[in-house]
């Protein structure tokens, strides 16, 4: 590396180099007196106008919903237990046909600008050895891999997925600001804001000719399968996230479903002789193509980051063998160096024969002495930028530091010089904007997406819009603000497009169940446990709820004890020790409405009601591609909502109550919803079982902690009708055995009775059929171990005798066969879950080096 920069010093003075700016204003020229705004901008405002503030705010709030409800947001499970909404302004940006093909041609020219830098990055190294490059600048950022030098052979494409994001001066020209390479954030938002905009904007659409965005979604795909070097006919292609804890995990879950791909993370997939494998529920399935969402680093712990538990260990030597392809190819994060941008003028000349269609914002780059000395000389009018992310560092908002900020800034320049660059804050134009319930003009930038198509790259026609009163938070923080949907004009009317590929008229195709991985089964099967666990600890909290209002009113000494019992029993079946039966549980019991809103609303106790609903929600948020949409809200509608928000003095006034009705009517829609629109396939098996396994060993715990003691007959009556209306089998009970309140019947119905959906025997009968339905990876000479355990619990159930259970100790005070029974049952129960969970579920971690990663370099 040290010739390299000695022989860049010796030929800097004759090369290109950098595009050298002697002052500012370069992109800050105003737009001429009496400028019009364009016709189709006109146009807009006039249907705005007609259309009122008032309407246009109600069918804003309306797209917020349609956002909420989709899971548009940032991060839905943050360790605050909030979650931030994707904020979005109804009033589209129009970019006319002629603006955008001069931005398309110039997106393109850039696209392919880079691909040819970066495979000379990683190849021949000819810039570099000709003065272009410094190499201080390439092998300095953090992007550049030296494991992935020569990773891809000379003809394969590095770039196939580019995003730049641009503004326009108010000149009207369009710049560059920033150019991305790693995996490009915005696309699945800017698709999701088309589509809402669709659902409550449609008035607006008929006035406007507008490019359609599933094409470029399209080629996405076809790209995708063009990059797998086996199976090209049907080949597996992934999208690989870094997990449900990064705040960008709704796109990838978005575009995984969009784009028909099983979405994974790190632990999922595994090489085995120089082969990327995915593991499902049924054995391995090789992959062809990863569509990778992670910072390049974290790809692959053994050739890469040690420390990272998000990428696949011996992912580099797959790709190498030519046996997976990546997207984009790791490494390609040496393009996201704003310092490039200073060079890609003289890049562009060398390499394409071209000037830059699209201008890049003026950048010096502090590597060389005349330039860093200018950066200095206008440090407090530049916006200051690492070539690469520096944990801790400061924003640097031009006009906005004082002198120590300045001194500060200017050492650290001095220090590091080839670390930071400088670059020019313009006035940017403004769009029209819906703020506050009225429509002003906020200044807008653009970020804009390309895919590779053969031997050059399709931009979408559109992009992602944000605005913002702040011109520094969309260029110097690139985040915040509101988004808008971007709308690029066309001359006819744009035909249907979607991403289905149309047979031949006498072609049958031949059903392809996709894989479903380790990871995604283990979360639906969870989604199903806390769900019915959710269910469980609110049918009881309602009860106690009842019987506490029927205390409260009458006095009644029997109604006082059956209510320390059931308190009691909540603690046993909510597992939230010591509660009513420990240490202080005389003391609850004297008033247990402090201890009753713990186990409703404290979402950090685990067993409560409201931890429950927590992990029922981040289950079947890792999920959520799988489950039907409206499912999906039901899950979205009870995150958001559940938070009783009253005092313990009004525990027993009836709000609790009927929080807790309308979340057990969400709770039996979510469970109807996925009854009626899932196939009968390996996702909605594992939903099911989980589902009745948790129902099983709630109903276990539940007859434990109320039958298995002995009442008097007064009380007895009291408790059997609490479990028969807790289970939701009192108007069964009437109806079968009429005014008999007896243990034997009792049980007959919930333990014994296998047609009976809320009975023990239903969920192992169940649980036995629809375990003998899960696929299994190779013909065995004997059954799996969860197979025996479901017919050995079931065998001894069947052998059970109601009347027989039903027995009294010598002591009268328990009925000891029937808590033998419940005890044996639940133990095989939970051996169940633990095999269940060895034969289909992957490992929590796959094995690392000693370390960790930071989840915000995840992507």
């Amino acid at each position: 590396m040290n010739s390299d920069i000695k022989q860049f010093q010796e030929q800097r003075q004759h090369s290109g180099g950098q595009s050298f700016a002697r002052e500012l204003g370069r992109f800050d020229q105003t737009s001429e007196p009496g400028q019009s705004r364009p016709a189709h901008d006109n146009q807009l405002l006039q249907t705005l106008n007609k259309l009122g503030n008032k309407r246009l705010d109600k069918r804003r709030k309306e797209a917020q919903r349609l956002l909420r409800e989709n899971g548009a947001t940032f991060n839905d499970f943050e360790t605050s237990d909030t979650s931030r909404s994707w904020q979005f302004d109804p009033i589209p940006l129009i970019i006319g046909r002629e603006d955008w093909a001069q931005v398309e041609q110039g997106l393109v020219q850039r696209a392919e600008l880079l691909n040819l830098i970066l495979h000379d990055m990683y190849g021949p190294r000819e810039l570099l050895a000709k003065g272009l490059l410094p190499p201080e600048l390439v092998y300095t950022h953090k992007g550049f891999l030296w494991p992935c030098v020569g990773l891809l052979p000379p003809e394969e494409k590095y770039l196939n997925l580019y995003s730049a994001n641009l503004a326009k001066g108010k000149d009207g020209r369009f710049w560059v600001f920033e150019d991305f390479a790693q995996p490009p954030f915005g696309s699945g938002y800017a698709l999701e804001n088309r589509i809402v905009m669709t659902r409550s904007f449609a008035r607006l659409f008929q006035d406007f000719q507008v490019h359609r965005l599933a094409m470029y979604f399209r080629t996405l795909r076809n790209r995708l399968a063009q990059l797998a070097r086996h199976n090209r006919a049907e080949p597996t292609i992934v999208v690989l996230t870094p997990g449900p804890e990064h705040p960008l995990y709704f796109e990838h879950s978005y575009l995984a479903s969009y784009l028909g791909c099983p979405l994974v993370q790190g632990a999922d997939l595994v090489v085995r002789n120089g082969c990327v494998w995915l593991k499902t529920v049924s054995g391995l399935r090789q992959v062809d193509v990863i569509l990778q969402r992670l910072a390049d680093d974290l790809c692959d712990p053994l050739e890469l980051r040690a420390d990272s538990l998000f990428g696949v260990p011996g992912l580099l030597e797959a790709i190498r063998l030519g046996n997976c392809a990546t997207a984009n190819a790791i490494g390609s994060g040496a393009l996201q160096n704003p310092a490039l941008l200073s060079f890609l003028p003289s890049l562009a000349k060398e390499l394409l024969g071209e000037e830059l269609i699209l201008p890049s914002v003026a950048t010096w780059w502090c590597g060389q002495p005349r330039e860093r000395e200018f950066v200095l000389q206008h440090l407090n009018q530049l916006i200051i930028r690492p070539i690469h992310p520096l944990p801790g560092l400061p924003a640097s908002i031009p006009g906005r530091l004082n002198e120590s900020q300045l001194a500060e800034w200017r050492q650290r320049i001095i220090a590091n010089p080839h670390l930071f660059v400088g670059q020019e804050i313009s006035s940017l134009t403004t769009a029209p904007s819906f703020v506050s319930g009225q429509i002003e003009e906020r200044p807008c930038v653009l970020s804009t997406y390309l895919t590779a198509k053969d031997d050059s790259y399709v931009a979408m026609s559109g992009g992602l819009a944000r605005v913002d009163d702040d011109e520094a938070k969309l260029l110097v923080a690139q985040s915040g603000g509101y988004s808008k949907d971007t709308w690029v004009l066309t001359a006819e009317p744009k035909k249907e497009v979607n991403l289905w590929r149309l047979a031949q008229p006498d072609q049958l195709i031949e059903p392809l169940l996709g894989p479903l991985p380790s990871r995604a089964a283990e979360n639906l099967y969870w989604a199903g446990r806390y769900a019915e666990r959710s269910e469980a600890t609110a049918r009881l909290l309602r009860s106690i709820l009842i019987k506490f209002r029927e205390y409260s009113e009458f006095r009644d000494p029997d109604d006082r004890l059956s209510l320390e019992h059931l308190l009691r029993a909540l603690t046993h079946v909510t597992v939230t020790y010591p509660g009513f039966v420990g240490e202080g549980g005389r003391k609850k019991l004297a008033d247990p409405r402090s201890e009753l809103m713990s186990l409703a609303r404290d979402v950090d106790r685990p067993g409560s009601l409201r931890s429950s609903l927590r992990g029922f929600g981040q289950a079947a948020y890792i999920v959520r591609d799988l489950l039907p949409t409206d499912a999906w809200r039901i899950v979205d509608n009870i995150q958001q909502n559940w938070n009783p928000r009253f005092s313990i003095t009004q525990i027993g006034s009836g709000r609790l109550h009927d929080s807790i009705n309308q979340l057990l009517v969400q709770l039996s829609a979510f469970s109807g919803l996925n009854n009626d629109n899932m196939a009968r396939e390996t996702d909605w098996l594992l939903l099911k079982i989980g589902r009745s396994l948790e129902r099983a060993l709630n109903l276990i715990a539940l007859l434990r902690a109320t039958l298995v003691p002995y009442f008097k007959p007064s009380m007895e009556a009291q408790m059997f009708e609490t479990v028969l209306a807790n289970s939701n089998s009192l108007i069964t009970y009437r109806r079968r055995y009429r005014s008999f309140m007896q243990l034997p019947t009792i049980l007959e119905l919930l333990l014994c009775d296998e047609n009976y959906p809320r009975s023990l025997a239903y969920q192992l009968r169940q649980l036995e059929r629809m375990i003998a339905e899960l696929p299994a990876e190779r013909e065995q000479s004997q059954a799996d171990p969860d197979t025996l355990l479901i017919s050995e619990v079931l065998a001894t159930l069947r052998g059970s005798e109601p009347k027989a259970l039903a027995q009294l100790s010598r002591n009268n005070d328990c009925y000891p066969l029937l808590e033998e029974l419940l005890t044996q049952q639940k133990d095989q129960l939970e051996r169940l879950s633990e095999a269940l969970m060895n034969l289909y579920f992957s490992p929590s971690l796959v094995p690392q080096q000693l370390g960790s990663a930071r989840l915000d370099r995840a992507s």
